[in-house]
């Protein structure tokens, strides 16, 4: 007997058999630890950083995910530095996605971390990043108490911000699932992928399979490589099917051999390229704004 598919019934196949969703690109500009004396294309000042901003979206880039620094270049935590940056970028694109960190990699107290959750208005950041546990960078240690983490998670959802959860391990997967069991982090949940720190996860497929195959029902996720493993790890989340995160931040050079300084908008642009040529459509902010369940900024 020739069997009939029944229509009611789903079935799901993966990419590129299915239609790939809109990539959606976040271009992270700036961080903690890049200066001029690394490179000169790094934004320190906040009109900087919102020139960047800007010419990032014009690129493909539909979230900005941004930091603040002093007028000496050094990271600051200071409301007053983050609203001139948000500010700055509204007043040119209000569809743009804004995402303020609250690493505690160079300031730790809770008060410091959350100042950029304070801010109302225009000045309010659309997402907020949420490391969801503690690590070892070069540097040093990034402390990330669960007591800290559950803290920020529940003034961000006081404040009508999205947490961005970062994820650096396996285990860094499950303490969202806690956040989430507390009912601290709604749907859809936005997760962020970090591979290749030396002393976290390293850059493989095997690694950010795991990751991705732990993550919970009604998440969307993006993936980034650090330095040399950038590209890479972007060209696996595109082949995926899930989002990208590019920029200074991660990584200060264009090529594999480290002999050519890049721009941010020269790495959005790449990687808006290369997504054309695999087959995926970029996400504009409003788009994008609709695929992560946020707010229209009037």
């Amino acid at each position: 007997m020739e069997s009939k598919r029944n229509p009611a019934v789903a079935v799901s196949f993966p990419y590129p058999f299915e239609p790939y969703p809109k990539l959606i690109v976040n271009a992270a500009l700036t961080g903690v630890i890049p200066t001029r004396a690394h490179s000169p294309h790094v934004p320190i000042q906040p009109e900087e950083v919102v020139e960047d901003a800007l010419k990032c979206c014009e690129a493909g880039a539909a979230i900005v995910h941004v930091h603040a620094r002093d007028s000496e270049g050094r990271p600051t935590y200071r409301r007053a530095v983050f609203a001139r940056i948000i500010r700055g970028i509204r007043e040119q694109n209000s569809d743009l996605i804004i995402c303020a960190t609250t690493s505690g990699r160079r300031y730790g107290e809770f008060r410091q971390r959350a100042s950029v959750l304070e801010l109302t208005g225009e000045c309010k950041p659309d997402m907020a990043s949420l490391t969801t546990g503690s690590l070892n960078f070069p540097d040093g240690p990034s402390v990330n108490a669960a007591e800290v983490v559950q803290r920020l998670a529940a003034r961000m959802q006081e404040k009508g911000i999205k947490p961005e959860l970062e994820i650096l391990e396996l285990g860094m997967v499950n303490t969202a699932k806690v956040l989430i069991m507390k009912g601290l982090v709604g749907p859809p949940y936005c997760f962020n992928i970090l591979l290749g720190s030396v002393h976290t996860a390293p850059a493989t497929m095997l690694n950010l399979c795991a990751m991705v195959g732990d993550l919970p029902a009604d998440s969307r996720w993006a993936a980034c490589g650090l330095g040399k493993f950038q590209l890479k790890i972007n060209a696996a989340a595109i082949l995926m099917g899930g989002h990208v995160r590019v920029g200074l931040e991660d990584n200060l050079y264009y090529d594999n051999e480290r002999t050519r300084l890049a721009t941010n908008v020269e790495q959005v642009a790449r990687v808006v390229r290369i997504a054309a040529e695999l087959g995926r459509e970029v996400a504009s902010p409003s788009e994008a704004r609709e695929m992560l369940g946020l707010r229209k900024v009037r």
